[in-house]
């Protein structure tokens, strides 16, 4: 995250500064400038480019580079700087390439993740912007690469690690249950002090398989490892197969369902994740909020917008924008004794992402809260 925005204010200033030596950079992208250097000469930050951590790139407006730092040539290995050359003769990585090609026609700060096609398993972030004279003319690009692979490796470690740890918890856990459960059968009374300790004992273990369930559940969905056995789905009869499996529940805490999704409207998905993700919310809906918990849908503009809607007492401004973090509650206390695990609406996000969509909360105190899964979908 730090390295994005490192990324994201050298590329702003870059802008800034490019405003005051637009003259002489277009000297230097028509081949007139009188050494390489020409272009950090003309930033006045020759220094700081040569002795930049992080990979910097220019190239003109036929997409030849111009300049490439040290730490550019080291990421790629070059022996010399590649002026002169375009991106895929020096370095031969498609993905720059295209960006390069994309910055040609928009206006705007990329950002992508690219894997080194070596054996170290190498990652990189690119950070590009398009250099564009007054009259819009393009004159070139700058690019930023951050080296994550150390941030990556400690990733995978830290998945690896809570995924082995939560393995492991299931067999002791499983054990404990099954004697509880036994211990409870063969007690008669249910007022005495030993059957609620028993019945603490259940609870809590209950809780702690639903932890260590939705861990793993996370865990898997976040190594980006999975696949998605992605299908025509009717989600109309998606969120009613929801909705029936959660009715005794909701009827139980005076819960009114309702389906409002369009007959015969379909999504290209995982029927399983899905199912899964509308589920997390239909059930955060029946905990939290009001007397009624309804699923709509529409679909324009290319989205297929999927929402889960209450009329409960709402979510502070505040938290929505950490909502779908791991483990974040709005209200701890209250979470704790319904037995959330805090992991419910982090397991919905990443669903949404696998499939290409967005998550996002709508929300008023007092006037309830409006779940968005936001999915792509083929115009035709």
């Amino acid at each position: 995250m730090t390295g994005w925005i490192v990324a994201i204010l050298l590329l702003s200033g870059l802008i800034g500064l490019h405003l005051g030596w637009r003259r002489r950079y277009r000297l230097l992208a028509l081949g007139q400038a009188a050494k390489p250097a020409g272009l950090t000469d003309a930033l006045g930050v020759t220094d700081m480019f040569e002795n930049m951590a992080e990979g910097v790139l220019v190239t003109n407006q036929k997409g030849i580079i111009e300049f490439a730092n040290p730490s550019f040539c080291k990421l790629f290995e070059l022996a010399a700087e590649p002026k002169g050359q375009t991106v895929m003769e020096a370095i031969r990585i498609h993905e720059v390439h295209e960006l390069v090609n994309l910055l040609r026609q928009n206006n705007q700060v990329v950002q992508e993740e690219i894997m080194l096609p070596n054996l170290d398993q190498q990652f990189l972030q690119v950070n590009g912007v398009a250099i564009r004279d007054r009259n819009e003319n393009h004159r070139g690009a700058i690019f930023v690469f951050h080296d994550l692979t150390r941030l990556k490796r400690l990733e995978n470690l830290r998945q690896e690690f809570v995924a082995n740890v939560s393995h492991e918890l299931r067999t002791p856990l499983s054990i404990i249950k099954g004697y509880v459960e036994t211990l409870l059968d063969s007690e008669t009374d249910a007022e005495s002090l030993s059957h609620r300790f028993l019945k603490k004992i259940e609870n809590h273990s209950n809780r702690l398989t639903f932890l260590i369930e939705d861990i793993l559940a996370l865990s898997h969905l976040e190594s980006g490892d999975i696949g998605l056995d992605q299908r025509e789905v009717n989600v109309r009869q998606l969120a009613e197969g929801v909705l029936d499996g959660l009715r005794e529940m909701a009827d139980k805490k005076k819960v009114r369902l309702e389906n409002g999704v369009p007959e015969n409207l379909t999504l290209f998905a995982d029927s399983q994740r899905l199912f899964q993700a509308l589920n997390n919310l239909v059930e955060n809906g029946i905990k939290y909020g009001g007397a009624c918990v309804r699923v709509s849908a529409t679909n324009a503009n290319g989205e297929l917008d999927l929402c889960v809607e209450d009329n409960g007492p709402g979510i502070p401004a505040e938290a929505c924008d950490r909502i779908f973090e791991r483990f974040f509650r709005v209200d701890k206390a209250r979470s704790r004794e319904l037995g959330g695990t805090g992991l419910g609406l982090s397991i919905v996000k990443h669903v949404t992402q696998l499939h290409g969509g967005t998550a996002r909360v709508e929300s008023t105190l007092g006037q309830g809260a409006s779940f968005h899964l936001t999915f792509p979908t083929p115009q035709t």
